[in-house]
């Protein structure tokens, strides 16, 4: 077989990388279930016309076709005229989720979801056709009050500030309110806000020159009132200045509205929330404005410190009307973090690497074939006790069994007891390859530092 040509958009992490990826989602796993969110999956499939739904994407949903039969066959075999497609982000999927199982969840329900998800855009820095999503959302059945959007971006910060210790760097989540947003520009006299949202929202990408002139083309705008839109995008802050900010310039433009009013309230308790509970992490921006057209009121992006071309790593919001079954109304806000997007800078720019690319503490050194049982049974020891072993592939010489550990970044090597050719006995001893001090030990009572038990992950030196 020739060798084969990696498919550009399909990240595989190597063992040491993957340490790095499963740390992560294990350390935000644990966060969320420290806060009471439970784990749910989804299929990866979901018909077209409930993908389609969320806005601008139909260029990114992979459709599925039968590989035998007919188009007509699958249309047939699904019920669904629209055909099926694999899933692009978790929201959809969870809202589909949650109507269909509404009669057996008890609301507020709150759930995190880590699974694979798939856009066919352009692969390119921190962008895949293939990648790892986390999310967390709070469902209501008919309110949902407000504090939830308060409480997570909080439980997001925590997750994140949790990685610090192994050199992930700092976040800061960047929070707005859509309220604020349509009181604003409907009290300016626009009335096709999604629009407006859609080209401000392209404002960190193109720059404020060419929103203007999205404004004045797509949104009907007239250059005043692009000005202004522009105006609002440029306030920012992390405490209650923010807030005042907005009705100043609200006042000159002859802005009133309640809509306005009551956005800026939800914000306020949002911003002076975080700077008790998350100081300097959460920041508002008036500029996020997440184009897609579900979103109802606070809407969050998060960015690394220092590696903001990197773009947002975790983004959401509150949506309000995006599950509903005709009767009963589901509200929720949520945020997902881009797991496979973090990684890859993670380990692209080597900020953090993993301690050793294999689980194994130990590898038990094998003296001949013969004896291999003997290692067999010391290994068998030790796992029984939560160490991680593997046994020595062949009975080399010492010295070539120490290397194959050392190549592997396993700190340790166990040489069973044996009798020497003198007939003494010769007990267990296990070896640090790395300071080179070897003792004897029993592999029933013997325990490596808690730091070489497992692979652990760290700032890159």
């Amino acid at each position: 077989m020739a060798r084969p040509t990696p498919l550009s958009g399909f990240p595989e992490w190597l063992p040491a990388d993957r340490i790095v990826e499963q740390h992560v989602l294990d350390t935000v796993r644990r966060t969320f279930e420290l806060h009471g969110f439970a784990s749910v999956e989804t299929r990866a499939v979901e018909p077209l016309d409930q993908l389609l739904r969320k806005g601008e994407t139909s260029k990114e949903v992979y459709v599925l076709r039968r590989l035998q039969g007919t188009e007509t066959d699958e249309v047939a075999s699904t019920g669904d005229t629209g055909g099926l497609g694999l899933h692009f982000d978790l929201t959809v999927p969870f809202a589909r989720y949650v109507l269909e199982h509404a009669g057996h969840l008890a609301f507020p329900f709150k759930r995190y979801q880590i699974q694979k998800v798939w856009r066919g855009e352009r692969p390119q820095d921190g962008r895949f056709r293939e990648f790892t999503q986390a999310d967390i959302d709070v469902v209501g059945a008919g309110d949902l009050p407000y504090h939830f959007e308060v409480e997570v971006p909080l439980v997001m910060a925590e997750a994140l500030a949790a990685l610090r210790p192994a050199g992930v760097p700092e976040v800061r989540i960047l929070v707005n309110n859509r309220k604020v947003a349509e009181g604003f520009y409907r009290g300016l006299g626009l009335e096709d806000v999604d629009a407006v949202l859609r080209s401000v929202d392209k404002l960190d990408k193109v720059g404020p020159e060419r929103v203007a002139a999205l404004l004045v083309d797509e949104a009907g705008a007239t250059a005043e009132q692009a000005a202004a839109c522009l105006a609002l995008a440029a306030i920012s802050g992390e405490d209650r200045g923010v807030v005042d900010d907005v009705r100043v310039l609200a006042d000159a433009q002859g802005i009133t509205s309640e809509l306005l009013e009551e956005g800026l309230r939800e914000l306020e308790a949002l911003v002076v929330a975080a700077s008790e509970r998350a100081p300097g992490v959460v920041r508002a921006d008036l500029k996020i404005a997440r184009g897609l057209d579900y979103y109802t009121g606070s809407v969050y992006e998060t960015v690394l410190v220092g590696h903001e071309d990197l773009g947002s790593i975790c983004s959401g919001g509150r949506y309000d009307t995006l599950a509903s079954d005709g009767t009963t109304t589901y509200p929720g806000v949520g945020l997902s973090i881009g797991i496979s997007r973090l990684v890859s800078r993670l380990v692209g720019a080597r900020l953090v690497s993993a301690t050793r690319s294999v689980p194994s503490a130990v590898v038990v050194a094998v003296t001949t074939e013969d004896t291999r049982p003997t290692s067999d049974a010391v290994a068998t020891a030790l796992r029984a006790r939560g160490i991680p072993v593997e046994v020595a592939p062949a009975a080399a010489k010492f010295g070539k069994q120490i290397r194959y550990a050392d190549r592997r970044g396993v700190p340790f090597v166990w040489f069973p007891a044996t009798t020497a050719p003198d007939g003494e006995a010769v007990p267990h001893q296990v070896k640090d390859i790395r300071s080179g001090e070897q003792v004897a030990a029993d592999p029933t009572t013997w325990q490596p530092p808690a730091d070489d038990l497992w692979p652990s992950v760290r700032t890159t030196d």
